[in-house]
């Protein structure tokens, strides 16, 4: 069922007086509502603070609390992606170089297979890897880097590469690299074995798309 549009002051009536939301101040309310969007605010927070079975608000709650908690959560999220991005730019440039290392600089040494941990089990898992790589080198593309490369080499190196990849593509990448690189790569984390790296490189991918999902949701509307 579509939603009718409502002004400002018809969203804090019913925040205020059907959904029992306490608005101390409806100045600041209506510019929160103007900066931030309700959806974003109201509709990202509202399952925190809400009786479940009258769908209205905990007694007590606040307006301003939710405000408070969407910029807590806010600036949660992007200390969390500081840190995380400088995690995956130091395993994007040790993955980029130890596989140049020993399979050379050419592209079709990262699109073949083989030269991965190939099993019969994870075979179409890594057919699926490679074609994501070749999508991300194909022309036309919206990286310049990826363009000059491709028109002036006709090739396109993965420490170039690596840098349109996602972390969960690199994340792929490791996980069935073999052996020998993700050790020499283990090796520049200090007190962290091989295991443990990787374990903890798929656990920091599924964190970055679930911050990077929730920042789309949260700033959506």
């Amino acid at each position: 069922m579509a939603k009718n549009f409502l002004t400002y002051e018809q969203q804090l009536h019913i925040l205020e007086y059907d959904k029992q939301l306490a608005i101390p101040n409806h100045e600041y309310a209506t510019k929160k509502l103007e900066e931030l969007s309700y959806y974003s605010l109201i509709g990202g927070y509202k399952s925190l603070f809400k009786h479940a079975p009258s769908n209205k608000y905990i007694h007590g709650v606040t307006f301003d609390e939710l405000v408070s908690f969407y910029y807590f959560d806010e600036e949660l999220r992007t200390l969390f992606l500081k840190y995380i991005l400088h995690v995956e730019r130091h395993i994007k440039s040790m993955f980029s170089y130890h596989f140049c290392e020993k399979y050379g600089e050419q592209q079709s040494m990262y699109l073949n297979i083989n030269n991965y941990n190939h099993t019969r089990k994870n075979h179409r898992e890594l057919l699926r890897l490679t074609h994501s790589l070749q999508k991300v080198i194909a022309t036309p593309s919206k990286y310049a880097y990826i363009e000059h490369s491709v028109n002036t080499y006709h090739n396109v190196p993965l420490w170039v590469a690596t840098n349109a990849l996602t972390f969960g593509q690199i994340s792929k990448m490791y996980q069935y690299a073999t052996t020998d690189i993700r050790t020499k790569i283990s090796k520049n984390f200090q007190n962290v074995s091989e295991k443990q790296l990787h374990q903890f490189i798929n656990i920091i991918a599924n964190a970055v798309m679930y911050v990077l999902m929730e920042s789309v949701y949260f700033h959506s509307e």
